[in-house]
């Protein structure tokens, strides 16, 4: 099989030379750009037995070749020659050394120029008919040119081609070229290259520093010496740039260069050599520019989702000269000056000078993390001294994982995660975590346990084991993100839910953080906004969301105000989320209340705290946006937007295609009492048993009951929406006069109609402890089997659910079911 490569490869002897083989493979790096999505480009000057420059263009998994005896210009009145020569691999782009004489190409390379080129046509068009527009973003070469093929005379080999700088801003009355006699990489000359000299550009002064923490404080100093930047929700990074490599550290020393190739290439093309000390976040950013650390996550887990930017917010060495003893706002205006021609994914930290509490609140309105303020007079420390605080808008902690909790039903999997912090010295127990923890996220914390577990607790006030579950204790290695709503009075998490693994900080380093009080001279103390209700000036609070119009009244009879509803998805989060959360919604809102007109809505709007997106496939092939919540803020947000039904696909997000919660719906015909849909519940029941499997009861809050099964996520939508047709037929079948599972209205009359039809792609049921959007505000409630007989499905308005939060759990055991669709 031919290779685009193979003419390269034969011309050379790679005993003798250095240059790289070339291999037919594309690279990781993507057929046509890196994984950024840039093009590159290189411009080498040869010294061959001509001397010549070669412009080379990634394209297709190698770099189109051109050499160029005089080089390019920037005169569009010059047309200088190009002679197009065999392709190159993509390694060849960074080539720099002596080809021994005697090999092809024998003589000097120096890498004269590189960036990266953005095709102005259809580059195979381009190259079919000899016409090829681009533009260069390099170092030296900048602007827009063009390839024009020549034909070839009798005689001659069709190679030729001219290469002229198209009219734009960039143009110059001379070639521009002159005056360059040094690589853009190693700063060498040609002479120096040819003797083999070291790389001439300068060396950091240190290879390895401590990061400079911030304080956690609860208001905003006043004066104009402080800069405030907003504070971003991603890995603390320093990167070290030095002699063309880029390397990318964590505040515990990781190294991450390879969890982030496409970063770290930037920063060697941007760097040009230079060499030089950032400290900044690693981050990535959802479609309102907010910094989404699961995002982050995933991108960890798979690469081929959004990709990350580097913020830097600080500059510590440049060109060998440590810059830390000098002023912040020196570092930064230097930093500022470099970062205006940084690509995309290279973003310069932007700061307000004074003016702390306006930027506090801005960041809080627009739903950002917080913001970090710096004395701009301070040193780098690489301490907590204060000269850097942070105020947070949210409740978001690193938390030390002592150890995990599995049901004694099923020793697999993790029901929760015992977290804690350092608090002098000793490992203080904190609370548990369950929400958020799916089966992916459990094998890969399993994974990440291995070799910690011990006999004894880590903490110092460690928790007792809650009935019917085992506790595995762990060497307090492991950290992870939460976010929660608040701190209780016993100093433990309220709504908590699991975000990722951190592997970027020192378990030691995961300290009690009370915010300081405040100087009784700053006169704009700030609340903290994630306190269950904080009432000032008149507006309300609740797990952290604004609750606008809160005496609105959303149901007659019995009269429940807006302000009840959100209290009640507050209070409800705990039992709720564990099915709800990470699960796509389809929401009703009623924004005049139940009684009057209410409408379905499936696709996300502006962006809403605790609300998060994802896009979706659809069976048209295109995509579409949806929208999910993962914890207690976001079940408040969409109430406090008037939703009142929550409806839920059934399977997460983590795993879509592979539905694991499967609903039945016994839906009696008008007329039927009763006894009638409970026997029917009793009938379906039995049938689920004869096949092994266990099911739950609950109420739908209007006319029958549900019956529920947790599945492991395995099988596909086809087999599972099957299943419960072939299930609900057999109910029919089995007693033609008693149910039916036709759609149709006309089969069911005097029937209870089994629905199945809730287990497709995109179809969804109400979520346990949902309300209804119906006069009475009734609840779809979970149920033990035992109180079939005793509930009807309509028995529990919003006052009674809350009233049995405070007893057993009906359907313990839910997640500890361990059955698969086969």
């Amino acid at each position: 099989m031919t290779s685009p490569l193979d003419d390269y490869n034969r011309k050379r002897n790679f005993d003798r030379t250095a240059e790289p083989p070339g291999t037919a493979a594309p690279r990781d790096d993507g057929a046509a750009g890196g994984c950024d999505g840039r093009l590159r480009f290189a411009v080498q000057h040869h010294l061959a037995s001509r001397d010549h420059y070669d412009l080379r263009l990634e394209w297709n998994g190698t770099l189109l070749s051109w050499a160029v005896p005089k080089g390019p210009s920037y005169n569009p009145r010059d047309k200088r020659l190009a002679v197009r020569v065999e392709d190159h691999p993509l390694d060849y782009r960074t080539f720099e050394g002596t080809i021994p004489q005697g090999e092809y190409g024998g003589g000097t390379v120096m890498l004269w120029d590189e960036g990266w080129w953005e095709p102005l046509v259809d580059v195979e068009q381009g190259l079919r008919e000899g016409d090829l527009k681009f533009a260069l973003h390099g170092h030296r070469l900048k602007g827009a040119w063009v390839l024009v093929h020549m034909k070839p005379k009798k005689g001659e080999r069709d190679v030729n081609w001219l290469l002229i700088k198209e009219k734009d801003d960039y143009v110059r009355a001379d070639a521009g070229i002159d005056g360059f006699e040094t690589s853009v990489r190693t700063g060498r000359t040609m002479d120096e290259i040819a003797r083999g000299e070291d790389e001439a550009f300068a060396a950091n002064p240190f290879d390895h520093v401590d990061v400079e923490l911030a304080k956690l404080v609860s208001s905003t100093p006043p004066g104009d010496n402080w800069l405030f930047e907003v504070k971003y929700d991603g890995y603390r990074i320093v990167a070290y740039v030095e002699g063309g490599r880029a390397r990318l550290v964590t505040r515990n020393g990781n190294d991450y260069t390879r969890h982030f190739p496409a970063i770290a290439r930037s920063l060697e093309d941007w760097a040009a050599g230079r060499a030089m000390v950032l400290d900044g976040e690693l981050v990535v950013t959802d479609e309102a520019g907010k910094t989404d650390f699961q995002a982050l996550q995933n991108f960890l887990r798979d690469p081929s989702g959004k990709h990350p930017a580097y913020v830097a917010f600080d500059l510590l060495a440049f060109e060998g000269d440590d810059l830390r003893d000098r002023p912040l706002a020196e570092r930064k205006e230097l930093l500022e000056s470099l970062m205006s021609d940084a690509p995309d994914n290279l973003r310069y930290s932007v700061h307000v000078r004074g003016n702390g509490a306006d930027s506090f609140r801005a960041a809080c309105k627009q739903h950002l993390e917080g913001v970090v303020g710096k004395r701009a007079d301070s040193p780098y420390r690489g301490v907590r001294n204060g000269d850097w605080i942070k105020l947070k808008c949210g409740n978001e902690r690193e938390f030390v994982v002592g150890g995990y909790t599995q049901s004694a039903k099923r020793v697999r999997g993790i029901s929760s995660l015992l977290l804690g912090q350092y608090e002098d010295g000793r490992l203080a127990y904190v609370g548990r975590v369950g929400s958020g923890l799916s089966e992916a996220t459990s094998r890969e914390l399993l994974a990440a346990f291995e070799g910690l577990e011990r006999p004894d607790a880590p903490f110092a006030d460690a928790p007792k084991p809650r009935p019917g579950e085992r506790v595995v204790w762990l060497d307090p290695q492991t950290i992870v993100q939460v976010k929660f709503a608040e701190w209780t009075e016993d100093g433990l998490l309220r709504h908590p839910s699991y975000q990722g693994i951190r592997t970027d900080k020192d378990p030691r380093d995961v300290q009690r953080e009370p915010a300081s009080e405040p100087d009784e001279q700053t006169p704009d103390r700030l609340e903290r906004p994630m306190n269950s209700d904080n009432e000032k000036n008149g507006e309300l609070r609740i797990d952290g969301v604004r609750i606008t119009n809160p005496g609105k009244l959303l149901f007659e009879d019995p009269p429940i105000t807006k302000e009840d509803v959100v209290r009640y998805y507050a209070s409800m989060a705990d039992r709720m989320l564990p099915y709800a959360s990470g699960r796509i919604l389809s929401i009703v809102r009623c924004p005049r209340g139940a009684d009057s007109a209410c409408f379905f809505k499936k696709h996300p709007g502006p962006s809403t705290p605790g609300v998060r997106t994802v896009d979706i496939p659809t069976s048209s092939g295109d995509e579409e946006p949806y929208f999910y919540v993962e914890d207690a803020v976001g079940l408040v947000s969409e109430a406090q937007m008037d939703t009142l039904e929550f409806h839920l696909w059934g399977s997460r997000v983590d795993t879509l295609e592979q539905p694991d919660m499967m609903v039945f719906d016994l839906d009696p015909d008008k007329g039927l009492g009763l006894e009638q849909v409970r026997r029917g519940v009793r009938d379906l029941k039995g049938i689920l048993d004869e096949l092994g499997l266990k099911s739950f009861l609950k109420t739908s809050g209007g006319k029958g009951y549900h019956v529920v099964l947790p599945f492991q996520p395995a099988a596909s939508w086809d087999a599972f929406h099957d299943f419960a047709r072939r299930t609900a037929q057999v109910m029919a079948e089995k007693w033609p006069d008693r149910y039916t599972s036709n759609v149709r209205l006309a089969k069911r009359t005097g029937k209870v109609f089994i629905d199945w039809m809730r287990n497709g792609r995109g179809a969804t049921s109400i979520a346990p402890y949902s309300l209804r959007a119906r006069s009475g505000a009734r609840v779809s409630m979970p149920l033990s089997w035992e109180e079939l007989d005793e509930a009807a499905p309509d028995a529990f308005t919003m006052h009674d659910a809350l009233a049995r939060i405070e007893g057993d759990d009906p359907w313990d055991g839910y997640f500890d079911v361990d059955q698969a669709l086969e």
